[in-house]
């Protein structure tokens, strides 16, 4: 008998009285799978012309160079931010403001609002884990702590913002809020700055 080889067919077996039928796939179905699944091994190992493009080492040396590019854009264009300059923004009341609207916004939901300390330290006291000098409040903020969660801000908020959120937390300092965290890290005798 003259059968397609994509036509349905008894099978030879038999279980219980049973027979069944051999349905095999249309062969333009099992083409795309077989093509699906080329075409996955070669987007996963990254060959040129596939996928994303021009191979590992290329697409890393990319992503590589991106990065620096944003490291570089976001370093202060007058180099480093000395204490002197970070001290004058706590008596600037419109990059103060900015600074608190950017703490507010990224650090109020582990440090609390008011800097109270809630996952994170209390910021108006005089204990500081990594130290409570504004440069290395700043280094705190910029680098973050990762063994304790802290990220990184200094990949996310852009050069302006992060001397504007330390002149903020040293603005804190001293104004002992309701209910704070209990003291982590040691005591540094620093007097908080005059108010503006």
């Amino acid at each position: 008998m003259n059968r397609r080889p994509d036509q349905d067919h008894l099978l030879d077996h038999n279980y219980d009285g049973i027979q069944e039928y051999d349905n095999p796939m249309p062969r333009w179905w099992v083409t795309i799978f077989y093509v699906t699944i080329l075409y996955a091994v070669l987007y996963w190992l990254n060959v040129p012309g596939i996928g994303s493009g021009k191979g590992r080492i290329a697409s890393y040396e990319r992503e590589i160079a991106a990065l620096r590019a944003k490291q570089a854009a976001a370093a202060p264009a007058g180099g480093p931010v000395s204490e002197e300059a970070l001290l004058a923004i706590v008596h600037d009341p419109a990059k103060l403001a900015a600074g608190k609207a950017t703490f507010t916004t990224t650090c109020a939901p582990c440090h609390r609002a008011d800097g109270g300390g809630q996952i994170g330290p209390d910021l108006t006291d005089d204990y500081w884990i990594h130290g409570g000098k504004p440069q290395q409040i700043l280094s705190t903020v910029a680098n973050g702590v990762p063994d304790k969660g802290m990220p990184a801000w200094g990949q996310v908020l852009g050069p302006d913002q992060i001397p504007g959120v330390v002149a903020y937390v040293i603005s804190l300092r001293g104004t002992h809020p309701p209910n704070p965290k209990e003291p982590q890290g040691t005591k540094e005798e620093s007097a908080p700055p005059p108010a503006p």
